[in-house]
């Protein structure tokens, strides 16, 4: 099944920002677009800032006039309904109300030709819930854009429990032919990208709730050392704190309140008080100051000697390239065969450990470090101690990196910090996804990527970890927080231990 002939009208229902964008990126891809809006005069508002935009298009040098000139004369506002019919695809962007969608798709049904698409732009309802009252509800598929549309890339095609093979398939060979990245999703809540986000701000709000470090400093963990664009706590002041937690919520009651995806209890406060980020002047940080953001610094420990050598037990596992770094600032490092080691012995005899789920508390001299992107390009470390860390192995520890070149920010004694919980749950979600047929690898990881710009998918992340690291470090987890909230999927454990027991049997 092929991509939409370009003379092929497009009706775009709802002339918001988002029907705005979807029906620009039609326009612009070549077909005559038809504009509807249950608002009169809405749609003839919505044609002219799509013009305005062409315009700005031209001056950039990004579409020329007559392209633009053409553009403009296949866009056509609709007085009703009625005025979509000769459409081969009608995609919906109204209010986020189920209700109101169905019977959108239901009077469409009476309107446009039988092979006509419809497509919903919805991101938290189900396309099988939309499609329920239809009679062809084979012929609905999602079409979820992300905002802004005609700038973002990725377009999640979603099947429904009744939307058949054609149907999903020409939605998505149209939206590549839109010059978009499609990716194939099951219907399911959140889809991919919303689902398997959560943890990103789930596990931040949780380190803050346990009052382990404060937003500026998780939020530069996460960037600095996670490789992340943004931090959680910036990133949902952006999004807006109600937009982002009523996706929370929403997802949450889909799973039919999995605690895996449990909204935050900050979070709700922060909403309540009308603290929504960016748009209101305060959210997590403070945007009032007329003449700046005042933005408060993350905790950096001050300077500290570095010591003269380390003891290697093992290989670090995913830190295996510390080694490396230290000798290369001049560090002595002396290497012990262990066969599971992945520690460091400072000259105190206290040791430095890699993030694993589990505390310092347990233990009687141990510093945990953060898991990075990058351990050569990052530029802060976080590291943890419990109450019966020596204060010379922590100041050893602090100098250590800090002889690396690496800002580092010292947090409370939290199981698996900042970066390395997040990925394990992350990984684990995507794994979950993938067993029940959410999506393939390779679309969950183009999904992470171009729809919340991490830096690598799940599945590069994962590869990158090896097999064991997030299962074992969420099964530590999950020992300290028997909630649930942490204990790892099936599909994670099969992919850390049953494909490595097949691999070591052959």
């Amino acid at each position: 099944m092929t991509a939409l002939d370009l003379s092929s009208p497009v009706g775009v229902v709802g002339t918001g920002t988002m029907g705005q964008g979807i029906a620009q990126v039609a326009l612009v891809a070549g077909h005559p677009v038809r504009l509807y809006d249950t608002v009169p005069g809405r749609a003839e508002d919505a044609a002219a800032a799509i013009g305005a935009r062409l315009d700005r298009l031209v001056e950039k040098g990004r579409m020329t006039a007559a392209a633009r000139d053409a553009a403009r004369a296949r866009l056509l506002p609709a007085e009703e309904l009625t005025g979509l019919a000769d459409c081969a695809l009608v995609v919906e962007a109204v209010v986020e109300r189920l209700e109101a969608k169905q019977e959108l798709f239901r009077a469409l049904e009476d309107i446009v030709d039988e092979d006509c698409l419809l497509a919903t732009n919805t991101s938290s309802l189900s396309v099988t819930a939309i499609g329920g009252g239809l009679r062809a509800a084979s012929r609905l598929v999602g079409l979820h854009f992300f905002n802004p549309a005609p700038l973002l890339p990725l377009v999640e095609v979603v099947s429904g429990f009744a939307t058949d093979v054609t149907s999903a398939t020409r939605a998505y060979e149209t939206a590549r032919s839109w010059g978009k990245t499609p990716v194939a999703c099951a219907d399911t809540p959140g889809f991919i990208v919303n689902r398997i986000a959560r943890p990103f701000y789930a596990e931040a709000f949780a380190v803050y709730e346990a009052q382990a470090a404060d937003p500026a400093t998780i939020d530069a963990v996460l960037r600095e050392c996670g490789g992340f664009k943004m931090g959680a706590f910036e990133l949902t002041d952006l999004i807006g704190q109600d937009v982002n937690e009523s996706v929370t919520h929403s997802v949450w009651q889909a799973f039919f309140q999995d605690v895996r995806f449990a909204p935050s209890l900050a979070q709700r406060r922060l909403v309540e008080s009308g603290r929504l980020g960016r748009k209101t002047g305060h959210g997590w940080y403070d945007y009032e100051d007329e003449d700046g953001e005042e933005r408060p610094e993350p905790h950096t420990a001050e300077p500290a000697d570095r010591p003269p050598y380390v003891v290697a037990e093992g290989t670090l596992g995913p830190a295996a390239e510390l080694l490396a770094l230290i000798r290369e600032a001049g560090i002595q490092v002396r290497e012990e065969d262990e066969d599971h080691g992945t520690r460091l012995v400072l000259p105190s005899g206290g040791q430095l450990v890699l993030a694993d789920g589990q505390t310092s508390v347990e233990f009687r001299d141990v510093v945990y470090f953060d898991l990075a992107l990058d351990y050569r390009r990052a530029t802060r470390i976080a590291l943890s101690a419990g109450h019966d860390t020596l204060p010379q192995t922590l100041s050893e520890a602090v100098g250590l990196f800090q002889a690396l070149g690496k800002q580092v920010s010292v947090i409370g004694d939290v199981p698996g910090m900042i970066v390395a919980r997040t990925v394990a749950r992350i990984v684990d979600l995507a794994h979950d996804a993938v067993a029940k047929g959410v999506a393939t690898e390779e679309d969950i990881d183009t999904a992470m990527r171009l729809g919340v710009n991490y830096p690598l998918g799940p599945f590069e992340w994962s590869r990158r970890l090896g097999r064991d690291f997030a299962y074992d470090l969420l099964d530590d987890l999950h020992l300290r927080d028997p909630s649930g909230r942490y204990a790892p999927s099936l599909a994670l454990y099969r992919h850390a231990y049953a494909t490595e027991k097949r691999e070591g049997a052959s």
